[in-house]
């Protein structure tokens, strides 16, 4: 459940650190750290801390020892940036009580935050980007993590915010960087026009998180969301608006895995037109699509899922090690490294975090006839998303 600004803030406790179980799967395993990448030197694997909500695990997980203990495993292998959000129910409280007892072995300059603000419930009625609930929603962060300053703040799932400008809400959008650019918004010339109040809110909600920078609570602010042709056009509606400057981060979700990885073809516009210089790609298994039980909330529609369905049974008559999620990994990890840009993943539990750093680490050392065969179960996996391959659903 998402907690609104003016509802009181629940309270988790965590025993002393002497108290809390540091084993041997505590410990990284042999072998290369995660190193950093892009401008802002964030880790390859970003830890996604959405997973610390009601939708993914239950009061009991969240209230137990083992999500600080997920979180000093990662941070041991390098896993040193967290992505939360105001959004995610308890995740920001959840994460900054950790973070606060783990300050001995791991202090504020150590790791990076980035959290997003606007979003307080699942509906377009839920969201406030007025200025005013900006600064609370950052000053109700700050105080959830127990920090002084946040290294990223977002304002969350822009889409649902802006004036809708596109030709259709779902479908694939590949279309909107060449014949379809003026129904998108996209045409050169069109990059400052503000086509209703919902522009103007974000205008007016980035100018607040800029206030909020020259103050030196906020050291990057991003744009997040699921519609890339959206993201697109906010990027440049932002730039192409008084102060002119770019957006910092932004961020997009489930558009860099095996059904959509169309992330790829809009980068170059993102980066050279936008002027943005860091990016973030998000949800490897998108959003548990990619996994033999896909969550019954999934936006996907059902070509989406039986699409899913049958490449998991690739895997599972191949009987590929790790399954459907082990080439969805290896998949979107390849493909962020190759275009230098970081992943974020939720993890819940020490085991997630030892099997995505050794996906991480088999990218870069398998060969041979293992490396054939997987390149073979892949390359049928995603014939299996052919019907589907590069189509977003509607958001919102």
């Amino acid at each position: 459940m998402v907690v609104a600004l003016d509802s009181p803030q629940p309270v988790f406790t965590l025993p002393p650190l002497d108290f809390i179980p540091d084993t041997e799967d505590d410990l990284p395993t042999t072998g290369d750290a995660i190193p950093t990448v892009g401008p802002l030197s964030l880790p390859e694997i970003i830890f996604g801390a959405a997973s610390f909500s009601h939708q993914y695990n239950s009061d009991g997980h969240l209230a137990s020892v083992t999500p600080l203990r997920t979180i000093r495993l990662a941070l041991r292998y390098g896993i040193t940036a967290f992505d939360t959000s105001a959004f995610y129910g308890p995740s920001e409280i959840v994460l900054g009580t950790a973070l606060k007892t783990l300050e001995p072995e791991f202090p504020r300059s150590s790791y990076t935050l980035m959290t997003k603000c606007g979003r307080y419930g699942p509906t377009k009625a839920e969201f406030n980007y007025s200025p005013a609930a900006i600064r609370t929603g950052v000053y109700r962060s700050l105080s959830r993590l127990n920090t002084e300053y946040l290294d990223t703040v977002y304002l969350h799932d822009v889409e649902f915010v802006c004036d809708e400008v596109q030709p259709r809400a779902d479908g694939n959008h590949l279309s909107a960087l060449t014949i379809d650019k003026v129904a998108y918004g996209l045409a050169e010339g069109d990059e400052a026009k503000i086509h209703g109040e919902g522009d103007q809110k974000i205008l007016d909600a980035f100018a607040e998180l800029r206030k909020m920078k020259a103050e030196g609570k906020i050291r990057n602010i991003g744009i997040t969301g699921y519609p890339l042709p959206v993201l697109l056009r906010v990027a440049l509606l932002i730039l192409h608006n008084p102060p002119y400057e770019p957006v910092d981060v932004l961020l997009s979700y489930s558009h860099l895995n095996l059904q959509n990885d169309t992330m790829q073809a809009f980068l170059p516009q993102l980066r050279d037109r936008a002027r943005i210089s860091q990016f973030v790609a998000a949800s490897p298994i998108n959003m548990g699509l990619l996994s033999p039980s896909p969550p019954s909330w999934h936006p996907a529609p059902q070509s989406f899922k039986d699409a899913a369905r049958k490449a998991n049974e690739v895997c599972v008559k191949n009987n590929w090690p790790g399954g459907l999620p082990n080439i969805a990994l290896e998949f979107a990890y390849r493909k962020s490294r190759e275009m230098q840009v970081p992943m974020v993943v939720g993890l819940s539990q020490l085991r997630e975090v030892h099997e995505n750093v050794k996906v991480w680490r088999e990218l870069r050392e398998e060969s041979g006839t293992l490396a054939d065969e997987r390149a073979e179960v892949e390359k049928r996996v995603l014939e299996a998303f052919k019907e589907v391959q590069g189509w977003s659903w509607a958001s919102p």
